[in-house]
């Protein structure tokens, strides 16, 4: 993550404060573990920008530098110039985070006073009037080596990672929606207007892949041995964790060749039917690995996930809104039959067959990755298409870790959601899902400032 540094500066204004600004900024950078870009001090006075010449200085020197940073960080430390401003970054292409000092008492004399407090609306104004999309965060006025600071800066951080990382992107779509399931519809020609590719590809042609594999094959060999060390295999034959070390390589194909970075599976009945496992596990260890993978062709949901992972960089997870938690209105079992990344679970998982495929079809069903969610607070989040936009919805809550009787099958947690019954309603309403997604953290703020301001996505508040 690398920042481009911007510093306003403003004539009658106390300019020497902005010398310290710039190094109060690195340091702030560069605490934080982030990289940073700066214009030459020696480029205009201060190396900061107030008239529309070095503004148009600082547009080009950012310019040669497009590509290599994610974000600009335009510092206050007076009543900056907003022509300057406007002129510098008005095509930066990247979040923008308007950071403005605060005054301290005892030093509000002309030669300490900066004013920034009021200074900072002069400049969002004219960005506002211009449409470039910026970001703001509380506290109004921040100083860059303070703990509320440091906590912008990794909020922002999350933030462009999350704008990045969307703005563009490939999904696999690995076979046709399941007939029973509309809920999981999707226009894929919307999405490309949000810059989300879809790529399909017809679950016969894994089939074949899959069957075209020898057990010998030193991709698949290595494939079982990161299998078996992943979670424990001891339960499943070996016929069917060859079959799914088998599937697991292919999908891996299906990503390297296509360049995709999420990916959506149709995980039943097919696989169960012909190639007698359940590829839950499989789900599971590509998330662990950084890849989203979603179950049962819920596409958006790996839209969710992907955002979800690239704000908290850690694993997520689609799961079904299952069962209330005895009588506690506020508490709900989120589910799914063990797709959920192994990092995201309370103990090591077991890979079992599938209880649903089993009854009807012994032997069909192995592969199911069963065991318990985690305690850890939590986001939930997710949308779907409709009329040429894309809809979501993003709300906070946290996995309890309370128990859930042994004979439950499959990978469940008690999560405990504020005021669920009124969120459950907007949502069923609203026309979303029986699927949400979760991710590690509360990033409500970070994913609705990047859908709204960045991405264009329709921000539903179920909070409200």
């Amino acid at each position: 993550m690398k920042f481009a540094l911007y510093f306003g500066n403003r004539g009658f204004m106390p300019a020497e404060l902005i010398a310290g600004a710039r190094q109060d900024m690195i340091k702030a950078v560069t605490d934080a573990g982030y990289e940073y870009l700066v214009m030459d001090e020696n480029a205009t006075r201060y190396g900061a920008v107030e008239t529309r010449d070095e503004g148009r200085l600082y547009h080009d020197w950012l310019k040669s530098h497009e590509g290599e940073y994610d974000g600009v960080i335009l510092c206050m430390p007076i009543f900056i110039d907003e022509n300057g401003a406007i002129t510098a970054l008005q095509d930066a292409g990247v979040p923008i985070l308007m950071q403005a000092y605060p005054d301290e008492i005892g030093k509000m004399d002309f030669q300490h006073r900066r004013d920034a407090y009021c200074g900072k609306f002069s400049v969002t104004d004219v960005f506002y009037q211009y449409k470039i999309p910026f970001t703001v965060m509380k506290p109004h006025v921040v100083h860059p080596l303070s703990d509320a600071f440091k906590k912008n800066l990794k909020d922002f951080a999350a933030i462009c990672r999350v704008v990045k990382g969307m703005k563009r992107f490939n999904l696999g779509c690995i076979g046709a929606r399941t007939t029973a399931f509309k809920t999981v519809r999707f226009d894929e020609v919307t999405l490309q207007r949000y810059g989300i590719n879809v790529e399909s590809f017809d679950l016969s042609e894994l089939v074949f892949k899959v069957e075209q594999k020898a057990d010998d094959d030193k991709a698949v060999i290595d494939k079982m041995a990161t299998l078996e060390n992943y979670t424990d295999f001891s339960k499943v034959p070996l016929k069917n964790k060859l079959t799914l070390a088998k599937i697991s390589v292919v999908i891996d194909e299906y990503i390297e060749e296509y360049h995709l970075d999420a990916v959506t599976l149709r995980c039943w009945n097919e696989m169960e039917t012909i190639l007698r496992v359940c590829p839950c596990v499989l789900i599971s260890e590509l998330n662990d690995r950084g890849i989203v993978c979603s179950c049962e062709i819920d596409l958006t949901s790996a839209i969710c996930m992907r955002a979800m992972a690239l704000a908290s960089e850690k694993p997520t997870a689609c799961l079904d809104w299952n069962n209330n938690y005895g009588d506690d209105e506020n508490k709900v079992i989120l589910f799914h039959c063990g797709p959920v990344a192994q990092s995201l679970m309370a103990g090591k998982g077991t890979v079992t067959e599938h209880k649903m495929f089993a009854k009807g079809d012994p032997g069909s069903g192995w592969g199911s990755n069963e065991g318990r969610i985690a305690a850890f607070d939590t986001t939930i989040s997710n949308c779907f298409t409709e009329n040429g936009e894309l809809k979501i919805y993003a709300s906070e809550a946290k996995f309890t870790g309370e128990p859930i009787e042994e004979a439950f099958f499959g990978c469940g947690g008690v999560a405990e959601i504020p005021n669920l019954q009124d969120k459950l309603i907007k949502l069923a309403k609203g026309g979303f899902k029986h699927h949400t997604t979760v991710g590690v953290g509360h990033m409500k703020y970070v994913l609705e400032e990047a859908f709204s301001t960045y991405l264009g996505y329709t921000v539903i508040d179920i909070d409200k």
